[in-house]
């Protein structure tokens, strides 16, 4: 048995009040195969030139442990210098991501390299950021914090896909207090006898290629896997939906830190409560 998903539906190019018609008003998720084939980034980015511009810096790199009370929101599990990692990426399979790393304000060559495309959404212009997976590495199943409309361009490589909608939360096994399920489901071949409410769950599928971009509506759940090394280039307009925005600022200004309070307060107790409410307020919705 496998997850629900559908294709998300692919397009080659797009205008901007197609766009908004078909995707942005309804909030479904769309790939948009050759709509930056203009950019410099469409033939000059791949994992070589980031190895040229930036090897010196010094990265932080993540990967799937589980979450540990002792660490913080976000904090990354090691460093390296992005010419290390670049070298390990293409040697041999590795569990150790970039996440959320802002490229461009450490290398602001790269801007010159892309332009931001009007989609009739403002795009908030500090904040791209770049995501790097070698093979077989992935995320966990999470939404993002402040619940922003993301346009993810892909480059190098092939990524596996996996979205959900917000409606599809009761089914997910989603922790509290927090922006992810259950850590320990693979998601890319879910055992449904452990979490048979995922059957109910109705979702999305794709693999992006190298120069597609998806857009992803606000707070979607996503699950990445790099198929091949490679790596992605986050843009995010703010959630316009008035409950999205409201549950952005939540995250931001309450969450968090109310979270990373009770990790220092009930240490791995809290993750563990955590953990095990997941299961329970999903199977209290199990019908016959």
């Amino acid at each position: 048995m496998k997850l629900n998903l559908q294709d998300i539906p692919r397009v080659k190019t797009i205008s901007k009040e197609d766009f908004l018609k078909h995707y942005f008003k309804p909030q479904k998720p769309v790939v948009i195969e050759r709509f930056i084939e203009h950019w410099p980034a469409f033939t000059k980015w791949n994992l070589d030139y980031m190895k040229t511009i930036g090897g010196d810096l010094t990265v932080p790199l993540y990967d799937d442990r589980p979450v540990d009370y002792k660490d913080g929101f976000n904090q990354p599990h090691a460093k390296m210098k992005l010419a290390d990692y670049i070298d390990l990426l293409k040697r041999e399979p590795t569990r150790y991501r970039i996440f959320l790393w802002n490229a461009i304000k450490e290398l602001p060559q790269l801007q010159n390299d892309f332009s931001f495309p009007d989609f009739g959404l403002r795009l908030m212009k500090g904040i791209p950021m770049l995501f790097f997976g070698g093979r077989d590495s992935y995320t966990f199943m999470h939404y993002d914090i402040d619940l922003a409309n993301i346009f993810h361009f892909h480059f190098e490589g092939k990524k596996q896909i996996i979205l959900f909608d917000q409606k599809q939360n009761k089914y997910l096994y989603k922790v509290p207090h927090s922006l992810i399920t259950r850590e320990d489901i693979d998601f890319a071949n879910p055992d449904f006898k452990k979490w048979p409410m995922l059957k109910h769950a109705q979702g999305y599928s794709t693999e992006l290629n190298h120069g597609e971009v998806l857009y992803m509506p606000e707070g979607y759940w996503h699950y990445m896997r790099y198929l091949t090394p490679g790596f992605s280039m986050s843009l995010r307009a703010i959630a316009r939906n008035p409950k999205n925005f409201g549950l952005a600022v939540y995250n931001l200004f309450v969450m968090r830190h109310f979270d990373n309070a009770m990790r220092r307060f009930k240490g791995q107790k809290w993750i563990d409560w955590k953990n095990q409410q997941a299961i329970l307020n999903t199977h209290k919705k199990i019908v016959s």
